[in-house]
């Protein structure tokens, strides 16, 4: 198994929060998660506090602006920009401030951001088409995206004294590869865009990431069939995806997921539910998707503590503040029951 940052039974979060108060949000997540903190976001605070005008606020030399149907370049920074950068800005002072009462830096830090593609079909051009339907405009946005999660890194670890990991958002990557997000007009959709062509840009973006954190770089995607395949070929050394809504795990799917514990990709596994549940859940239930999956692909249960991370299905932002504080508790318990079975295996 490789060696991973994180320790056997290590939990996280997928990243935001609930909310609009940054210290609250850090200091739950420092407090809840201290081997693996997810750095909170806070999308309910609005323009610029989603993960793609947070993104779009680190990068470099270019601008982006609100418009009725999204985000979309402009030719120099306006308020919309200034503002994703203030808010971040204040995000890392409140991140500054709770590891300063922790009393000492956290085991690592994880930092999202969107991934190029999901960035790249979130944000439109001047005339209204999606910056990754122009190959210069694309080249353009990588090069920026790069250098500005670089300096990203560099201030958390400046600011925190924590090792940092990164996390690459890619909701919109099976739509990207299925072709069917919409043109302007809303008659037509995109044409989907090669394999090849995906893998190859990932890659260029999660290589000098990893240089620059000496970590792994963390995909994530919570459709239901994410391309894991394709995401440890462009150099991912940990996926993460929603392992609630994966259903029956069979067929090439099921060959991914096998392969990658073979090849010592570490899976974060999204078990707890982003949304407040209608009943209490119980442990052992929460921690049933992870135990058939190791089943159905022959492993033992040990893969969960050495090979797995625990985490939310996805983000927390629609949960209640009570169900977010508890979720981040049993996703900690989670990863604590995975190095119990692995020592003690009950089935």
């Amino acid at each position: 198994m490789t060696d991973f940052p994180w320790n056997p039974g290590t939990a996280t979060a997928t990243g935001s929060m609930p909310g609009v108060d940054a210290e609250e949000a850090a200091r739950i997540s420092v407090g809840e998660l201290p081997d693996l903190v997810p750095f909170p976001e806070l999308p309910a605070r609005g323009v610029g506090a989603d993960s793609l005008g947070r993104t779009a606020g680190m990068l470099v030399d270019l601008a982006v602006e609100v418009v009725p149907s999204g985000y979309r370049v402009t030719a120099k920074p306006g308020r919309d920009q200034r503002r994703a950068q203030d808010l971040m800005r204040w995000d890392l002072d409140a991140m500054e401030q709770a590891v300063a009462e922790a009393g000492a830096p956290p085991a690592l830090l994880k930092v999202q951001a969107a991934g190029p593609w999901t960035l790249a079909a979130g944000i439109e051009l001047e005339r209204g088409h999606r910056v990754l339907t122009d190959h210069g405009a694309l080249r353009d946005f990588t090069t920026s995206l790069i250098e500005g999660l670089r300096a990203h890194v560099q201030r958390m670890i400046e600011r925190t004294g924590a090792r940092v990991v990164l996390q690459l958002d890619e909701p919109t990557l099976p739509r990207v590869l299925r072709g069917d997000l919409p043109t302007p007009s809303g008659y037509g959709t995109v044409p989907a865009v090669p394999v090849p062509e995906v893998e190859s840009l990932l890659g260029e973006v999660i290589a000098p990431l990893r240089e620059a954190t000496g970590e792994p770089v963390i995909a994530h995607c919570c459709a239901r069939r994410p391309p894991v395949g394709l995401l440890r070929r462009a150099g991912a050394g940990a996926v993460s995806l929603d392992a609630t809504g994966m259903g029956e795990v069979t067929g090439s799917f099921a060959d991914e997921l096998g392969e990658a514990w073979d090849g010592g990709t570490s899976l974060f596994l999204g078990l707890v539910p982003g949304t407040d549940p209608s009943e209490r859940p119980d442990l052992r239930e929460l921690a049933l998707p992870a135990f058939d999956l190791a089943a159905r692909l022959g492993f033992s249960r040990r893969i969960l503590a050495e090979g797995t991370v625990a985490t939310t299905a996805c983000g927390l932002a629609g949960a209640s503040p009570e169900w977010a504080r508890r979720a981040l508790s049993l996703v900690r318990d989670l990863g604590k029951l995975f190095v119990d079975e692995a020592e003690n295996p009950t089935g």
